[in-house]
């Protein structure tokens, strides 16, 4: 073994795990958002392991970071060991009176009013020693390969690749409008007219624009909408409904308070599109953090979503 023959410091195994976080990203900054350091602090530590070691472990430059042999054997003789060093250690939280740690998730906008809202007064009052950190985009990106433990999306975008938990029933997607706007435009009768309608266009997390989806009985149909403004986020597609721009279109939940207020109002009633709820989702070939699982476990008992 490469490193057999020279004693293990303490130094040595929290390198190591930096050294580890680079290989998976290939990356300083990404690598150091998951481990909770600084880029500067981890480009130190990683620089100090070589100068003790003797044994240059990266390839550095300005635009990437790859392994030298001796990383590539370092990588693949301390991975499984200290990977299941990690998960004895985070079992150990089953036995505390108040389990730890350290989780980081990546969320769409609508999951944090919907889902996170309502359950973090308990979350974090049941488990104060916890430390989340959540960070909201509705761009598709990679969990894993940005940092994070997990990421909440809506069932139809979670990566094939990864093990999925609901955390909602399925959800219903509908048009709306504000009374001021349908005052003076009228309100369109079937998903069709809406070409001659003002709309509010969508670009999606892949930077597709979306088409409208509406079923009515066995029927669907996918309407390229039109509209001078296209947005990327809910609550600006909302604030634009609510000023009357144009007819909005986004999930019943999202909307419900300003339908409830009178705000706005649902057209195509008899129209929507169905689809899966929100979702966690996370790599399998990792261990699932007992804060990660603790969390989830509390979405899906306190229901926010029914």
């Amino acid at each position: 073994m490469l490193f057999g023959a020279m004693q293990l410091s303490r130094t040595d195994i929290a390198d190591f795990l930096y050294f580890l976080a680079i290989a998976r990203h290939r990356n300083f900054r990404r690598a150091a958002l998951e481990m909770g350091v600084t880029t500067s602090a981890l480009s130190h530590a990683i620089t100090a392991l070589e100068a003790r070691r003797g044994v240059r472990l990266l390839n550095r430059t300005t635009r990437s970071v790859s392994l030298t042999a001796a990383g590539e054997e370092l990588r693949a003789s301390i991975d499984g060991p200290l990977a299941a060093i990690g998960e004895a250690a985070d079992n150990l939280n089953r036995f505390r009176d108040s389990p730890s740690g350290r989780v980081r998730i990546n969320v769409l906008e609508d999951a944090v009013p919907l889902l996170l809202d309502p359950v973090m007064p308990a979350f974090v009052e049941h488990y104060p020693e916890v430390e989340l950190e959540i960070s909201v985009s509705n761009r598709m990106i990679d969990v894993t390969e940005g940092g994070y433990d997990a990421g909440i999306r809506y069932g139809g975008t979670v990566p094939e690749d990864m093990i999925a938990q609901r955390l909602s029933p399925d959800i219903r997607w509908i048009a709306a409008a504000s009374p001021r706007y349908l005052e003076r435009h009228g309100a369109p009768l079937n998903p069709h007219d809406l070409v001659d309608h003002r709309c509010v266009r969508i670009r999606l997390g892949n930077d597709e624009l979306y088409d409208w989806e509406f079923e009515r009985g066995g029927e669907k149909v996918a309407i390229a909408t039109p509209g001078p403004l296209i947005v990327d986020a809910s609550h600006s597609s909302v604030g634009l409904g609510l000023s009357g721009v144009g007819i909005i279109y986004g999930s019943e939940p999202a909307l419900r308070p300003h339908l409830e207020a009178g705000a706005l109002r649902v057209v195509l009633g008899d129209w929507a599109a169905i689809s899966g709820g929100f979702h966690a989702y996370y790599s399998g070939r990792r261990q699932v953090p007992t804060a990660l699982r603790l969390l989830i476990d509390l979405i899906q008992k306190m229901r926010p979503l029914g």
